[in-house]
């Protein structure tokens, strides 16, 4: 029996502008489909992450809206061209943009079930928007931002006589520290200004035989920039040389950056060549980081293998 055609988009995550941000491509499921063709279609869209989103028991049909008190669910998982991740978070800003904007759920808020547990995102006001009720009225309906609720990930002390390694990936940038995240196993390095991490060319070769799974590059914005700080993300091994922005690693720079800047609130700006912005509040209490951001969609079409 032939499978059904499988409907996706292409979202920019994390900005209001296309070909900014970081692409994701979203596919709605109807049925089934075994890893190898996940990974197979991840690899043909060939960005860096491609995202797949079931409709949970109960809430069935492509059209099938629900009552605006309740929560949808859907399953969701991540796959780069190689792999399948724990977490990302442009994706699922992607995968969430896409629920509320082509009217698959009615309601300000959606669950999704990934291998990081239960991960929420919800319509808030968009910054200038000060009320709530603009959503639920029906204002403003196309004006919002997307909240995400995700895992907090404190960063761990790195103990290594590899820090000249390191500091030879980065062009022999002034390291400050390093540190090692464990949602991702990734390296933390703060360098000494922005200049450093906008101007960084590391080679990628030299990143995969560093210690851990990727090299976040991070330094305190300038004073006039409009931001707190500033990174840039390298993951080769993964298959993406530079993520354009990524959501997952500000749970750990989050943490980072609230005992080095004592606060919880950031504006903070990912400084690849496509450039991303990340409103960030860290729940210090409840260990969670909630990164908010915009998302435009780019393409759709449909997959019919």
């Amino acid at each position: 029996m032939a499978k059904k055609p499988v409907k996706y988009s292409v979202v920019d995550a994390f900005t209001e502008s296309p070909f900014k941000g970081n692409p994701a491509a979203v596919c709605l499921l109807e049925e089934e489909r075994d890893e190898n063709w996940l990974q197979a279609i991840a690899a043909e869209f060939n960005i860096s992450e491609t995202c797949y989103l079931t409709r949970i028991a109960g809430l069935e049909g492509p059209a099938h809206l629900i009552n605006a008190s309740s929560k949808p669910r859907f399953r969701l998982r991540w796959f780069t061209p190689v792999c399948e991740v724990k977490l990302c978070g442009h994706a699922t800003l992607a995968a969430a943009h896409t629920l509320f904007s082509s009217g698959l759920v009615a309601s300000n808020i959606v669950e999704f079930v990934t291998l990081s547990g239960v991960l929420t995102a919800k319509k808030i006001p968009e910054i200038g928007i000060t009320s709530a009720s603009v959503l639920e009225n029906g204002e403003n309906q196309d004006r919002y931002d997307i909240e995400l609720n995700f895992p907090a990930d404190p960063p761990t002390e790195f103990h290594s006589i590899e820090t000249s390694q390191i500091s030879a990936v980065l062009e022999g940038a002034s390291i400050v520290e390093i540190k090692r995240t464990s949602i991702g196993d990734d390296l933390l390095v703060e360098v000494t200004s922005g200049k450093s991490v906008i101007e960084l060319k590391p080679q990628v070769d030299a990143i995969v035989k560093c210690p851990g799974r990727g090299l976040i590059v991070t330094s305190i914005a300038p004073s006039d920039s409009g931001f707190d700080f500033y990174s840039r993300f390298f993951c080769p091994e993964n298959g993406i040389n530079e993520d354009p922005v990524t959501g997952s690693v500000h749970c750990a720079l989050a943490s980072y950056w609230s005992k080095k800047l004592g606060k919880l609130d950031f504006n903070a700006y990912q400084a690849s060549p496509r450039g991303g912005v990340l409103n960030i509040h860290l729940d210090e209490q409840n260990q969670r980081v909630l990164l908010r951001g915009k998302a435009v969609t780019v393409m759709e079409g449909c997959i019919v293998v």
